[in-house]
């Protein structure tokens, strides 16, 4: 069963600033090497349609260390939860909430010799709202890498019979009013330096029941609402691994590449989703 743990920890920015955590660990029933090649072959699949595109920018292979690093960017249909769109004033995000896609920033180092695999995702959009990292851990059972068990057998072979470890912690941190909060310490104190952070400049909050809450409430409900958010992308990214990695033992990586294809014909084809919705936005266009 997997393990969840969720908890506070302070940072030093401001006293009301709080970081939350959270972290999930699990076991995939197949071989290291087929999960990390499932990882970098993941988009797209039936629990990821909303991944519009992956682009690799930098990919660098270190023959002394053995170790492939990966940086990609992907391209997402995303929006923010209309749960936080309401803690937020009108016009801060000057339509940017409803674009409907933000970039997400991955990087990833797979050590096939030791049996590990790190990767870190994190946001680019509205990060002065809602920051989140993401950071895995993969590894091998360490039996198999002190035995060499993954010499012996080929790719497909070696998907019966073995597990890979998973471990999942996500960051969420909210710095959203703070720049306000700072600006007011500093005016405070004639002496005080500026801290050196990179915020968004917020509109006025929002009048009414909202302007009641301290920066801190904000912060802490926005950051609670991506923590939901987070523990359902973390179990679609998990079925979407299975497939992936079902695909390989069954058919090998062209069984893969042919899912692939599969999924982005019903994605992206005439009759997907995504051009389902340009259409009726086409439609829209027309009316006006």
């Amino acid at each position: 069963m997997p393990h969840t743990n969720l908890w506070n920890v302070p940072i030093t920015l401001s006293d009301s600033i709080m970081v939350k955590f959270y972290e999930n660990s699990f076991n995939y029933e197949y071989p290291f090497p087929a999960v990390s090649l499932a990882y970098l072959l993941r988009y797209p699949n039936p629990y990821a349609t909303h991944v519009l595109s992956t682009d690799v920018i930098d990919r660098h292979f270190d023959p002394g260390t053995q170790r492939l690093s990966t940086t990609r960017l992907h391209l997402k249909k995303s929006k923010l939860p209309p749960a936080m769109l309401k803690l937020l004033p009108k016009g801060i995000l000057g339509g940017g909430g409803d674009a409907g896609e933000s970039y997400v920033l991955e990087t990833s180092v797979v050590d096939v010799k030791e049996g590990w695999m790190q990767t870190e995702s994190r946001n680019l959009e509205w990060t002065g709202i809602l920051s989140v990292v993401e950071k895995q851990l993969y590894r091998r059972p360490a039996e198999d890498v002190a035995a060499g068990k993954q010499k012996e057998k080929d790719l497909v072979e070696a998907t019966k019979n073995e597990i890979t470890g998973v471990t999942t912690t996500v960051t969420l941190l909210s710095r959203f009013g703070q720049a306000k909060a700072l600006k007011r310490k500093v005016e405070g104190s004639a002496t005080a330096p500026l801290p050196s952070i990179e915020v968004e400049e917020e509109a006025p909050l929002r009048k009414g029941f909202f302007s009641s809450w301290s920066t801190g409430s904000l912060q802490r409900s926005i950051e609670m609402i991506g923590l939901r958010r987070t523990r359902e992308a973390t179990s679609k990214s998990k079925e979407g691994m299975n497939v992936v990695l079902e695909r390989l033992r069954n058919g090998g990586l062209v069984r893969v590449l042919e899912g692939m294809q599969q999924d982005r014909l019903r994605a992206f084809g005439q009759n997907g989703p995504w051009k389902q919705s340009w259409r009726q936005g086409q439609d829209l266009e027309d009316q006006d």
